[in-house]
């Protein structure tokens, strides 16, 4: 199989977000740098890397700057070594909570429930649900600590 450099997965899985945070699909991104969805697909998975141009191009269409698809790289994708497989499997930081597979930040729940959030015209009907959410939150996970105690 194939090795992906961990900074074009990271890369790759930074345009995925921010992508799927606008609700934009694969074939209207690639419409708007010319290019097909099965090109981004092969870009955002990592298997191919972005050329400088290009990833100027993606920053224009997802208005962000270039440096975002940079933001918080986990320092073993600095290492330089390659990865095997489709780049998913143990891109994470081993003992974070932010391994790939578990990311909460990736998955299209949470994007969802970001861009929903903030449709939310009213600052304190959202900051009520933002309360609401964290204490929903807090209670679970002290349940699922009692549990583990009593084990």
């Amino acid at each position: 199989m194939a090795k992906s450099h961990a900074v074009d997965v990271h890369v790759g899985t930074r345009m995925r977000q921010r992508r799927t945070l606008l609700a934009m699909s694969q074939s209207k991104l690639g419409d708007a740098v010319g290019l097909t969805f099965q090109q981004i697909q092969k870009y955002e998975r990592g298997s191919n890397r972005i050329g400088s141009s290009r990833l100027y191009e993606f920053a224009k269409v997802l208005d962000v700057p270039v440096s975002y698809f940079f933001d918080e790289m986990p320092s073993n994708a600095l290492s330089g070594r390659p990865m095997s497989g489709r780049g998913r499997k143990g891109f994470g930081e081993a003992g974070t909570p932010f391994e790939q597979e578990k990311d909460p930040l990736i998955k299209r729940e949470t994007l969802e429930l970001v861009r929903a959030y903030y449709k939310i015209r009213e600052g304190r009907v959202r900051k009520r649900i933002f309360e609401m959410v964290k204490a929903v939150g807090a209670a679970s996970h002290a349940e699922v600590l009692g549990r583990r105690r009593k084990h």
